[in-house]
């Protein structure tokens, strides 16, 4: 069973809101600083499917990332969980890309890594949450998708999946190869071991140009966006409380009725 998960860097989802900060010039975030990036959360979770699947059914997962500035120390946290291999897409004509152009490159590469029975992705990216790259990818190699996946099982050619949805869940079945998106209710990703974390700083990672996987630069990067962000900003939220006293809890009911019949609320 050969595995290939794709996992993205992204500023850490749990800093303090304070500390993230958009630039309106080129609407992009500033990362913050003092902060790590971190392996997206939904991604750790496609990588622990994957290393689900190996534990039952052994096999290879390898993992594969794109951007730039990349940190190892980041990027190479599927290995200390457990990942076999580990390719970078590394190259500033991957930088600014939309989901289309991070789609192709990642299933260019896909190619030619070669032989694989199921891409995982995670359901969405921690940053701009589009959850569009997973689906992008299998229709870019003519394969199908599920999404959601929050359980799967393997065997005989096939992979049993349990869906998410709306009210509950639905069974899917599906020839592979497949691309399949996990959902954060597959459980807790597991902890990388202290084995883990040292065999992951002696195992360098394989570093891809677009010219490496046969890109056409034109559509990958900025060059290749499909989309434009119009405008990129941090809402306002605004709030305030009033006190309302009185002489008892009677007289205190009776004046928030009348104010909330004032706002129209009541």
């Amino acid at each position: 069973m050969n595995m290939i998960v794709c996992c993205k860097q992204v500023i850490d989802p749990e800093a303090p809101p304070a500390s993230f900060k958009v630039d309106s010039s080129t609407n992009k975030v500033v990362p913050p600083p003092g902060v790590p990036p971190v392996i997206s959360p939904f991604d750790e979770q496609a990588i622990e499917a994957a290393l689900r699947i190996k534990d039952a059914k052994g096999g290879k997962v390898t993992a594969l990332s794109l951007g730039t500035k990349l940190l190892r120390d980041v990027v190479k946290k599927p290995l200390s969980m457990g990942a076999d291999e580990l390719v970078l897409l590394e190259d500033d004509a991957f930088a600014d890309g939309d989901s289309w152009s991070t789609a192709y490159a990642l299933a260019m590469a896909i190619k030619k890594i070669g032989d694989y029975d199921i891409i995982f992705c995670g359901r969405q990216a921690a940053d701009w949450d589009t959850g569009q790259v997973g689906s992008g990818i299998a229709e870019i190699l003519g394969i199908p998708s599920l999404t959601l996946a929050k359980k799967i099982e393997v065997g005989d050619g096939k992979a049993r999946v349990e869906r998410l949805t709306a009210d509950g869940y639905e069974v899917v079945e599906v020839n592979l190869p497949a691309l399949i998106t996990v959902t954060n209710e597959l459980g807790e990703a597991r902890y990388p071991t202290i084995k883990g974390i040292m065999a992951a700083k002696r195992k360098e990672p394989v570093v891809w140009k677009p010219a490496d996987i046969g890109a056409d630069t034109a559509k990958i990067g900025t060059a290749g966006r499909r989309t434009k962000v119009i405008k990129l900003f941090q809402p306002v939220i605004e709030s305030k409380c009033e006190i309302i006293g009185g002489d008892n809890p009677e007289d205190v009911a009776a004046k928030l009725v009348l104010k909330l019949r004032e706002a129209k609320i009541i």
